[in-house]
């Protein structure tokens, strides 16, 4: 019965409908995202292997990579601890300032990465709030590792907490609750069950900031100074060697980026596909039977 229903909601839509709704989703994902991808792999390409494999190697090249997945293996971390902690606290908890709390959560979703990056500017800057003391200190912030990796964060911090805070409400205090009336510890609780009940999302999460976080232009862009060989990331490079007519080599570290991309996309899918599995597994498992008195 339920799949007839299914099957009848599935074909209300006249066929026509169906096939001109398809052909324009698809038509629309060949102009924007299939073709210009082709286009960046052929223009990475155009003077061979060699040269591809050679713009890779070039010593700013590598920098800029080695910076790129180090900013991305500090801000992740950092970001699963607070979006967990700050999900778990909007999600399981009521307390005065919890409005706020969401609201800062929000707030990278609103402002401008450049603007982001400026106020790193105005507060560790040389002229900025902290400058003058950092400075006495020889302590450097903007223009240097520090100053890109707390732009990035800055900048990825809502996606795991955004991706968990939903979930978490959805699931509710039960779990908790009993757990905790059966005697288990605080810590207990949150890596026996809190934590499995979320990984999923979790996963996704961690997965979209570290795209975020490899990708990002403009806070670091502000704050990094474009030094050569030390504080310019991928994207950051990509730009230089554009403007600097060196399509090819452009290209090519675009196109390591766009490789980046997709792996992150393939395991986002295979987690989100896992899941499903799991989910349908589970609702096809029979009820337990009561056992007979």
């Amino acid at each position: 019965m339920t799949s007839l229903v299914q099957r009848r909601v599935r074909t209300t839509e006249v066929t026509w409908v169906r096939r001109t709704l398809i052909g324009i989703a698809l038509v629309f994902l060949l102009l924007f995202l299939a073709l210009p991808l082709a286009a960046v792999f052929a223009e990475a390409l155009r003077k061979g292997f060699g040269a591809y494999i050679d713009a890779l190697r070039e010593p700013d090249a590598w920098s800029a990579i080695r910076l790129t997945l180090i900013t991305a293996a500090i801000a992740v971390p950092l970001n699963l601890v607070f979006g967990v902690a700050a999900a778990w606290c909007i999600a399981k908890y009521e307390f005065r300032g919890k409005a706020f709390l969401t609201t800062l959560v929000d707030l990278p979703f609103s402002v401008s990465p450049v603007v982001a990056g400026l106020m790193y500017i105005l507060v560790f800057g040389a002229q900025g709030w902290l400058g003058p003391w950092l400075e006495a200190h020889d302590i450097k912030v903007v223009f240097a590792v520090p100053g890109i990796v707390l732009a990035t964060i800055f900048v990825t911090f809502p996606f795991i907490a955004r991706e968990l805070i939903p979930l978490m409400q959805a699931q509710g205090n039960e779990e908790e609750q009993a757990a905790i009336v059966l005697g288990a510890t605080g810590w207990q609780t949150f890596w026996r069950v809190t934590l499995p009940n979320i990984k999923w999302g979790l996963i996704y999460g961690v997965i979209l900031c570290n795209a975020r976080a490899m990708g990002e232009f403009g806070a670091v862009s502000v704050v990094s100074g474009h030094i050569r060989g030390q504080t310019n990331t991928m994207p950051l490079h990509v730009e230089i060697l554009y403007n600097e007519y060196q399509s090819v080599a452009a290209f090519a570290v675009a196109s390591l980026l766009a490789l980046l991309a997709l792996v992150t996309l393939a395991i986002k899918t295979v987690a989100e596909w896992q899941h499903e599995r799991l989910m349908k597994a589970a609702a096809e498992m029979p009820p337990e039977q009561p056992v007979p008195v």
